[in-house]
């Protein structure tokens, strides 16, 4: 019988126990920043025996301060033996239900890249949807450095802060901006809880990055009406562009880039040296933006999810 424990605090090594030299230090290193973080907790991070011997490894996520996991952040195994996957994915899935959480995700970069270097990609995605796991997202990562320069501001839209707009019309703007999106994640969330609701509950994620608030921006085009979202700020492992967001009204002028340009610009003035952006990989409008802006598409990401309702 397979048993899935939590370690105790000098046990950090098994989480990369078997790997290479290289995969081992950067899993270490990851670990140890999401640990200090606390998007990680040791009691969130475990190992997978049966007779003595170690099968896999394990670490639940969730953004600081909430009590209850989202996702894997990591997840070891041997991956060529299918029994293998199915089992640990179980095991993990059922530790996250006991800790509270009503839904699991986890992603899956390729190529292989620092800091998870996740090997086996066909085998771990063949894993993942034999254990109830449904792609939610096929995605594209970018990356902004100082390699690239900050490109200047549109001066087509004026930006107001938050403070200086309030929530309410934050909302209701941003809301707006995820009509007809091709970002798969936001359509859901438009079924799941309309054009108004998808505003708030995306106001109240990215309430919980670390930002200050006169970051999160509308852009008012000449005219005076709203016509883009800004919302640049950081997680536990980078600074992130975050949301991107035009109104239906204003798509197709280029203002997606001027919205990446200003995350880029507010995060490069806070000091910020990268700075990493997500998109669909169907979303060519927000992948011109980004690649406009001189971000690198670094990585490929898959994303799972699993309901534990």
């Amino acid at each position: 019988m397979t048993t899935l424990r939590s370690i105790s605090s000098d046990e950090k090594d098994l989480l990369s126990e078997g790997e290479t030299a290289e995969k081992a230090a950067s899993l270490r290193a990851y670990v140890d920043s999401q640990l200090e973080a606390g998007s990680v907790r040791p009691e969130w991070c475990f190992i997978a025996e049966r007779d003595g011997r170690q099968l896999g490894s394990a670490a639940l996520y969730a953004l600081p301060g909430a009590d209850v996991p989202a996702s894997i952040a990591l997840l070891e195994t041997d991956w060529q033996e299918p029994a293998a996957g199915r089992e640990m994915l179980g095991l993990v899935a059922a530790r996250a239900r006991d800790l509270g959480a009503i839904e699991l995700e986890y992603a899956l970069d390729s190529p292989p890249s620092a800091p998870r270097f996740q090997f086996h990609p066909a085998e771990q995605e063949a894993a993942l949807r034999a254990a109830g796991f449904r792609l939610l997202r096929d995605g594209m990562r970018w990356r902004w450095t100082t390699d690239s320069p900050v490109l200047p501001q549109d001066d087509r839209l004026t930006f107001r802060p938050l403070p200086e707009i309030g929530n309410e019309t934050f909302v209701d703007v941003l809301g707006r901006t995820m009509e007809g999106t091709a970002d798969t994640d936001l359509a859901d969330g438009v079924t799941k809880y309309g054009t108004r609701g998808a505003g708030e509950w995306i106001f109240d994620l990215m309430a919980k990055f670390d930002h200050r608030d006169e970051w999160y921006e509308i852009g008012f085009a000449p005219d005076g009406s709203p016509a883009a979202v800004s919302m640049p700020a950081r997680n536990p492992s980078a600074a992130v562009i975050g949301h991107v967001g035009v109104v239906p009204e204003h798509r197709r002028r280029g203002y997606a880039t001027a919205v990446v340009a200003r995350g880029v610009a507010v995060l490069a003035a806070a000091g910020a040296t990268s700075i990493v952006g997500d998109c669909d990989a169907a979303n060519t409008g927000i992948a011109r933006a980004f690649a406009t802006n001189g971000f690198d598409n670094f990585v490929n990401r898959r994303e799972f999810g699993l309901s534990l309702a």
